[in-house]
């Protein structure tokens, strides 16, 4: 897995980079709110337009990645973040930090989803190898941003948004030296594309699946720091822990839990495990030291859900693996937009509301997912649970290609 070529790993230095964005903010939220003076509702909304814009822009990712190649899109997109994150640091109210952050996220689409696919086709090894090298950039970025975003956060709420501007400067930077242009003859995308993969219904439930799981994410990512009281460095910490447990997860549980149980029934105990962490903390939703246990412990069981969850979209569908990522990350992202916002609204009623609510929502989860399990369970029943056999990504890909 680790045998990889330089673009590879230029893409995946972007990576970690790109999701530092999703857990930069979790120091600081409290110290926006508390300067600004805004409320959890208002402050979520930093979360909710980065999702929203994010989830609607994965339509044309598509769309214009076969019409001016994958690296001039991850370039875009780098250059869209540069600026957005940029911009939020400069201003004085939580609107025109939200509407930066909504910048932010078109950026983010434009590169998440060709950056998955990039991977995925460039890698040596199976289909499993790269999209854990791809987990483990996402786990690596999620644990570093709130390390991050505490340690400048502590200084100034806008040093931690200058600060992945810089980071993004270098990462693309590193994208257009080492990223070859393409000399292959370009098969545009309709735009339609994602809409029309989504009539499959394996695609559409896991999507579904993924849109229901994103309110306790999103619960835990985006109102604990609310109940936890603490300052930002200390927060910070809390995260690095939640992020670096989900990296590792990610990359060597994952694995395990695959070939022992398969990838249905890995997903199901991953997403139950968290549906019970979110109850423990609604319960004792006035202990900081529950709520920050429970902030750690959740990141093993996200970790496990998302390389399965991810390999699971990647395999389910006959899409082009570019269209089907573009489709299951609009419905994940646009539905889940407005669970930040939510999670803030409910803890100004009560502080235990959100994790109950978030609770709820990842059980209602595993049961649509239980809609698709015929179609998972035909991959579960191939050798090792569907785990691949190296090599097998190189006759993917040129699969892919041939049919592109």
């Amino acid at each position: 897995m680790l045998r990889q070529p330089r673009t590879v790993w230029s893409v995946a230095f972007a990576c970690v980079i790109s999701f530092m964005g999703i857990g930069l903010v979790d120091p600081i939220l409290k110290p926006i709110a508390d300067e600004l003076g805004a409320g959890p509702s208002e402050v979520s909304l930093l979360f909710t337009s980065y999702m929203a814009v994010m989830g609607v822009a994965m339509l044309g990712t598509g769309w214009v990645s076969s019409r001016i190649g994958p690296k001039w899109t991850l370039a875009i997109g780098l250059l869209l973040i540069i600026t957005g994150s940029a911009m939020a640091g400069l201003q004085d109210g939580v609107a025109g930090i939200v509407a930066f952050r909504a910048l932010w996220g078109l950026g983010n689409a434009l590169f998440i989803a060709t950056a998955l696919a990039t991977i995925v086709n460039a890698a040596t090894g199976s289909v499993a190898e790269a999209i854990i090298l791809y987990e483990a950039a996402l786990g690596v970025g999620i644990a570093a941003g709130p390390l991050l975003g505490g340690w400048l956060g502590s200084m100034s709420w806008r040093l931690p948004f200058f600060g992945v501007a810089a980071l993004m400067a270098i990462a693309l930077i590193a994208t257009l030296v080492t990223l070859p242009n393409e000399r292959e003859e370009r098969h545009p995308t309709p735009l339609s594309a994602p809409l029309r993969t989504l009539r499959d219904p394996g695609l559409l439930t896991v999507g579904v699946t993924a849109l229901l799981y994103n309110f306790g994410f999103f619960t835990l990512l985006a109102f604990t720091p609310f109940a936890l009281e603490m300052g930002a460095l200390q927060i910070g910490l809390i995260f690095f822990g939640w992020g670096a447990l989900l990296a590792l997860s990610s990359v060597f549980v994952a694995p395990w839990v695959q070939r022992r149980v398969g990838t249905f029934t890995g997903i199901v105990v991953a997403l139950s495990g968290f549906a019970v962490v979110l109850v423990v903390m609604g319960v004792f939703a006035t202990s900081p030291g529950v709520l920050a246990a429970g902030v750690v412990i959740a990141g093993a069981f996200l970790g496990v859900n998302n390389t399965l969850i991810t390999e699971a979209v990647m395999k389910v569908s006959d899409a082009e693996r570019g269209t089907a990522s573009a489709a299951y990350s609009f419905v994940r992202f646009t539905g889940g937009a407005v669970a930040p916002w939510l999670a803030g609204l409910l803890g100004e009623y009560a502080l235990d509301l959100p994790f109950w609510v978030g609770a709820v929502a990842v059980l209602a989860a595993v049961g649509v997912l239980f809609l698709a399990r015929q179609r998972l369970q035909v991959l579960d029943d191939e050798p090792d649970h569907g785990v691949e056999p190296v090599g097998s990504l190189t006759e993917a890909r040129a699969v892919t290609i041939g049919d592109a």
